[in-house]
Parts: C-alpha cells; structure tokens; sequence
C-alpha cells in the first residue's frame, strides 16, 4: 500500500461514518445475497455486529500507517473466526460485499482510484488473516 493508498481509504472511510449504521446493513445484506451460505455463521444481533463491523474497520484504517502493528490484532480476530465457522474462502466474498458497500455509500467519491486503494487494503489484511487462519486450522499456530 502506497501512502496515497492509506490516505484514499482514510478519508474515504471517514466519509461512511456518518452512515455507519446504514453501511453496515448494506454490508450484511449484500453479503447475504451474494453469500447465503454465510448467514447461519451470524446468530447474534445484526445491528450489535454491525457496531462491531464498523469499530473494526475504524481501527483497522486508523492503524494503516503502520500495519505491523495491526497484524497481531487480525490474526487473533482470524483466529477467534475460525470458532464460527468461517473459512478462507469466505474472505473473498466479505470484500466483495465491502467494496460494494463503498460504492453504494461513497457516490461518485468512490472512485476508480479509491476502490484500488480499497482493493489494496483489503487483499493486505484478508491476506494475513487468511494465512492465520489456515496456521490455526492445520494446528501450526505459534504463539507470541
């Protein structure tokens, strides 16, 4: 990620918080759409998970400047997915469900540079959370 990059998806995602609630249920519904496979992983409040959702991006944007220090932090919420359910695979389809939601949120600020910017973002954290992932399921996962 450029530092362009980081400062396309910071401000960009500074913009959505003013609809956090909305873009959370975007989110989950289009997830659900593209995804129905993935709705029994959600048992809890949605609105609650979409609270969360967007906490969790917020640090994870806010900690794109330095991303070492964000890695521990996605490896252990990879980790604690795995409980639910959630498969490597399933990180292909919640970016696409994200970058979508950008795009409904954003209008025409969501532009053909910011959605790379997103794009960039998301394949860097998806893919130290898949490769956590995948040590925690084959049971070679070492502890710190």
């Amino acid at each position: 990620m450029t530092p362009t990059d980081i400062d396309l998806v910071q401000s960009s995602f500074a913009k959505v918080l003013p609809i956090k609630e909305t873009a959370a249920e975007l989110f989950y519904g289009r997830l659900f759409d593209i995804a129905p496979e993935v709705k029994p992983l959600f048992k809890g409040d949605m609105k609650e998970q979409g609270r969360k959702l967007m906490m969790t991006l917020g640090v994870v944007i806010n900690g794109l400047k330095d991303i070492p220090s964000i890695v521990p932090a996605a490896e252990a919420l990879a980790v604690k997915h795995n409980a639910y359910g959630v498969q490597p695979a399933h990180y292909e389809v919640v970016g696409a469900a994200l970058l979508w939601t950008l795009e409904q949120g954003l209008g025409p600020d969501f532009t053909p540079q910011t959605r790379e910017a997103w794009t960039s973002a998301y394949t860097t954290l998806s893919g130290v959370m898949i490769a956590a992932s995948t040590r925690s399921l084959n049971g070679t996962e070492q502890t710190a």
